[in-house]
């Protein structure tokens, strides 16, 4: 928290812009980015080149992805003039400060500081545009919420796995959110399993988008609380 603190205040100006322009609140882009690489600091020790060939070519059950990714590593490469067998990123090929995969480097990050060159290994405000317009461009919708607790009714036993449910609806079945949210507002109903017991969450669709980035609600989940406790540590006043 207090590294997303100091890489906020850094970079303040940039953040507000990006909010401005995609919709993405600052705390969002900022969680995001410390839960792949701490704000940067820790970007991967693996040459990309020899892990994007070594799971294109030794690892068939998602070959066909990773070979794609390799090509668009090469044309990345290519298309930015960095030397392909220096780069080093994560295990599975991702890349930089945000840790896009090549496809999503090429597709979706931007050059925010317009200084004529797109560089997510090295330039934090390029960073934060691109992970705003990836989310933007996988459906984030600024000012709707992203997961509410969820409190069960006497009535409900278990968690429902049928999918996303307007807010009203699942109010019906004795489901509700712990803060007011429109009744329109479709969610779906996940559980956590802790040492304690289970926390039941209502997951809107800026859940998904975020999933987006990394297929998982625990990923997700994390990347909302400690956006969560960011926001609450920067704003304390306002942080109801």
């Amino acid at each position: 928290i207090q590294g997303g603190l100091k890489f906020w205040k850094q970079h303040a100006r940039t953040l507000r812009r990006a909010q401005k322009q995609y919709g993405v609140p600052p705390e969002i882009i900022v969680a995001l980015i410390g839960v792949e690489t701490q704000y940067g600091k820790r970007m991967g020790t693996y040459r990309t080149i020899d892990a994007l060939t070594t799971l294109a070519f030794k690892y068939p059950p998602r070959a066909d992805f990773f070979r794609s990714e390799l090509e668009q590593y090469l044309l990345l490469a290519r298309a930015q003039d960095f030397n392909l067998l220096e780069v080093q990123g994560s295990y599975a090929g991702a890349l930089g400060i945000p840790q896009f995969m090549p496809s999503s480097y090429r597709k979706y990050a931007v050059d925010f500081d317009h200084d004529g060159k797109i560089d997510l290994l090295h330039d934090p405000i390029d960073a934060i545009g691109s992970v705003a317009n990836y989310l933007k461009q996988y459906g984030w919708t600024g000012g709707q919420p992203v997961a509410l607790r969820g409190r069960l009714g006497d009535g409900v036993r278990k968690v429902s796995e049928s999918g996303a449910h307007s807010a009203r609806e699942w109010a019906a079945v004795g489901v509700v959110a712990d803060h007011k949210v429109r009744s329109n507002a479709k969610a779906r109903l996940i559980d956590f399993t802790l040492p304690d017991g289970k926390e039941t969450w209502l997951a809107f669709d800026n859940f998904r988008v975020i999933t987006r980035y990394n297929n998982s609600d625990f990923y997700a989940m994390s990347v909302y609380q400690l956006a969560e406790a960011l926001r609450k540590a920067r704003h304390p006043l306002i942080a109801g």
